[in-house]
């Protein structure tokens, strides 16, 4: 996914995100700054729902950082909670919020989730007819030989 910041946010769907906790609920506003000026974008996140907006409102979490800081994020080259060790990002506010971004911002192409990548590996494992041992796993007589 090449998209800037500002293309990912233009285009984010407004449809439930199964991937946001059910009881999660707030405000945030992203500051993107570039060449002396800054754009502001309103996140409303309420029942798996984000909504966009182009606001300068007050929000729970205001998260401050360069143009190609977010660019990064929305890429998944760059954690929320790295960027903000890293002091290339800067929050006022509930910072529990910002754990929300890196579920909101959809991450490189082809990228999955931890547990698809177990469910696809056990999906994928047959035993052999009969044998009752899982893939992989040699069978031994008790005699200590192949059967």
């Amino acid at each position: 996914m090449g998209a800037t910041a500002e293309q990912y946010l233009r285009q984010l769907d407004t449809g439930r995100r199964p991937d946001l906790p059910e009881t999660t609920a707030g405000t945030l506003r992203l500051d993107v700054r570039d060449d002396g000026s800054t754009d502001h974008w309103y996140l409303t996140i309420a029942d798996q729902h984000v909504q966009v907006t182009r606001s300068a409102e007050d929000a729970e979490l205001v998260v401050r950082a360069d143009r190609a800081v977010f660019d990064r994020m929305v890429r998944g080259e760059l954690h929320p909670g790295a960027g903000l060790l890293r002091n290339e990002v800067t929050v006022h506010g509930n910072v529990q919020l910002l754990m929300l971004l890196r579920r909101i911002f959809s991450g490189p192409d082809g990228a999955r989730h931890p547990r698809e990548l177990g469910r696809a590996a056990l999906a994928g494992r047959t035993t052999p007819a009969g044998r009752g041992a899982p893939a992989g796993r040699a069978v031994t007589t008790a005699r200590g030989g192949r059967p």
